[in-house]
C-alpha cells in the first residue's frame, strides 16, 4: 500500500456530531472515510476493511481508545493511529504512543490541524522509504524496501514513526542530530507539543534494539549529546 491521495480512513468516536464533521470534512479533502461509534466496532471494522489509517477519540463508550489501539497491536495490525482526546496531560498523551498511535490531537481541535496531522502520518507511513536498498550501522541493518530492521540478524518490530525516526539517525550515522531536526523530519508538520516526544521515542528504539528477545543486552547503538541531541554509531570494539 502506498496510499497518499485517496486514503481509506476509519473515523471512530461515540459523538455523531463529531463522527458526522470530521467524516464529511475528511472526504472533502479528498479521502475515503468509514466510522464507527464504538471501541468494538471499530476493531471489527480495521480488522475487515484494512483502512491506511485510524482517527480514534479516547473516550468511547465500551472501551477507550489505547485499548482499542492496543488490541489492534497484539492481533499484528500496524494501521496508523490518530488519537482524539480531551486529556492534554503529557502522560495520557505519551500513553497513547506507547500503545501503538502514531500522534494525537486534543480537542478542541481545528479540522485544518487533522488533515495536516493525517497526511504527515500517512507521509511518513508510506513514504519512508523514498530510497532503496539496505541502510547499515554496524550489525543494525534497515530495509527501506521491505521496511524491515533487524539486529544482529534478529528483527526488531517498530512502528511508523519509530522506523522514520531511526531511518532518519541511520541516514546520518556519526553525525549529532538536534531534537529540533528529528522533529522537523519525523513531525514534519511544526510540532507544537511537549519537545519530550523525541526523548521518548529514542528511548522506546533503544530497548527495543538493545535487549534481544532472550534479554541479552547488545551494545548500544543510539548515543546521547547532553544539551544536543542524538547520534548513532556502531559501537567501538
Amino acid at each position: 500500500m502506498k496510499p497518499t491521495v485517496k486514503a481509506n480512513l476509519l473515523v471512530v468516536d461515540d459523538e455523531p456530531s463529531i463522527r458526522d464533521l470530521l467524516s464529511t470534512s475528511l472526504k472533502f479533502a479528498g479521502f475515503n472515510v468509514q466510522t464507527a461509534a464504538t471501541g468494538g466496532e471499530a476493531v471489527v471494522t480495521a480488522l475487515e476493511k484494512r483502512p491506511d489509517l485510524m482517527v480514534l477519540d479516547v473516550m468511547l463508550p465500551d472501551m477507550d481508545g489505547f485499548a482499542v489501539a492496543r488490541r489492534l497491536r497484539e492481533r499484528g495490525d500496524t494501521i496508523p493511529v490518530l488519537f482524539l482526546t480531551a486529556r492534554d496531560q503529557i502522560e495520557d498523551k505519551l500513553h497513547g504512543l506507547t500503545v501503538g498511535g502514531d500522534d494525537y490531537v486534543t480537542k478542541p481541535f481545528s479540522l485544518e490541524e487533522v488533515v495536516a496531522r493525517i497526511k504527515a502520518i500517512l507521509r511518513r507511513t508510506y513514504g519512508a522509504g523514498e530510497g532503496d536498498g539496505v541502510i547499515r550501522v554496524g550489525d543494525l541493518e534497515l530495509d527501506e524496501d521491505s521496511h524491515e530492521v533487524r539486529r544482529a540478524g534478529i528483527e526488531v518490530a517498530l512502528s511508523p514513526t519509530e522506523f522514520k525516526l531511526l531511518r532518519y539517525l541511520m541516514m546520518n550515522a556519526g553525525r549529532v542530530l538536534s531534537k529540533a531536526q528529528i522533529l522537523d523530519y519525523v513531525w514534519e508538520y511544526g510540532w507544537v507539543g511537549d519537545n519530550g516526544i523525541v526523548e521518548s521515542y529514542v528511548s522506546y528504539i533503544r530497548r527495543k534494539l538493545d535487549v534481544r528477545p532472550d534479554g541479552q543486552e547488545l551494545p548500544p547503538l543510539i548515543q546521547t549529546k547532553r544539551g544536543i541531541g542524538y547520534v548513532i554509531r556502531a559501537p567501538r570494539h
